[in-house]
């Protein structure tokens, strides 16, 4: 019952995270920053009465007197505030392709920072496969003229986003709400000057305003279930449920959005998904040989 409860948490999140392309082009008429802060703004409203609820401001007070995790969380929020902004605004500007091969690049990006900044040994077969993303980043960059730059800095923000999580003991709702409190000032502040120049979206239309409100719950919401799911399921099934948002993406950007999928481009796509293929065997295998060392 604990795993069926865990593959469907951890679905509905990558589900929704999946198909957040769909409200973002609805708010497509509003700009990404002015999104970003409402998503910052209404994020914290929902996230205070789920800390509440959950008697849970124990652990953000504790966060925020140690000096250390502090930093850190001021380092997180700007990390995912840039990567928030580049969504944001790639699906505004018919990008979600390209939304979806930085999310599929995001294991690989992980693979590189455990080995340049933990120093970390790669195995061939991971190897293997970051060489392949990388001729296929090339082909990109070939065909483009230039880097792939909105899925390399959501493969990049998100890894280095996870990667100081991981070394700062806070809880994944307490450190949401940490780090959406730090953002909340700048938000605020940047959309009471809006108003102030007459330049706001937010009251000016029922569509544009509840669309902007639901920008909270479709931030907080996914990351919750994506807990939930995470404490219930083994880190190999969560590894493969993975890919189901950046698959939505690229199925939403090709077949519903119409945008180009030229064969150079094409032929990049496979071989990303041939390197995770590879790295995503390689990570069971090696998950399975660790469980049998620790059962014997």
């Amino acid at each position: 019952m604990s795993t069926r409860a865990g593959v469907a948490y951890a679905v509905a999140a990558f589900v929704t995270w999946g198909v957040l392309p769909v409200y973002y082009k609805a708010v497509a008429e509003v700009p990404a920053l002015e999104v970003l802060a409402h998503r910052i703004v209404w994020s914290l409203v929902l996230l205070t009465l789920l800390l509440t609820w959950s008697k849970r401001w124990p652990e953000v007070r504790a966060a925020l007197a140690d000096r250390r995790t502090r930093l850190w969380m001021v380092v997180s929020a700007l990390l995912v505030s840039v990567n928030w902004f580049t969504f944001i605004y790639a699906i505004a500007h018919d990008r979600v392709v390209d939304c979806s091969l930085g999310y599929f690049m995001n294991p690989l990006v992980n693979v590189l920072l455990g080995t340049w900044l933990l120093k970390e040994r790669l195995r061939p077969a991971q190897k293997l496969a970051v060489a392949i993303a990388a001729l296929a980043v090339t082909a990109l960059t070939v065909a483009h003229g230039s880097l792939p730059w909105v899925s390399l800095v959501l493969a990049s923000t998100f890894a280095l986003y996870a990667l100081v999580r991981k070394t700062v003991r806070v809880d994944a709702l307490a450190g949401l709400g940490v780090e959406t409190m730090m953002l909340a000032p700048l938000a605020l502040g940047y959309l009471v000057w809006l108003e102030r120049q007459g330049v706001g979206h937010f009251g000016h239309g029922d569509r544009i305003s509840l669309l902007l409100i639901c920008a909270g719950p479709v931030t907080a919401l996914p990351l919750l279930w994506f807990v939930a799911g995470a404490r219930r399921l083994r880190f190999s099934t969560l590894g493969l449920l993975q890919y189901l948002a950046p698959t939505l993406h690229f199925l939403l950007g090709v077949l519903v959005y119409g945008e180009p999928f030229p064969p150079l481009r094409a032929a990049a796509f496979m071989a990303v998904w041939l390197a995770l293929a590879i790295f995503t065997a390689d990570g069971l295998r090696a998950y399975r040989a660790a469980q049998s060392r620790a059962d014997s």
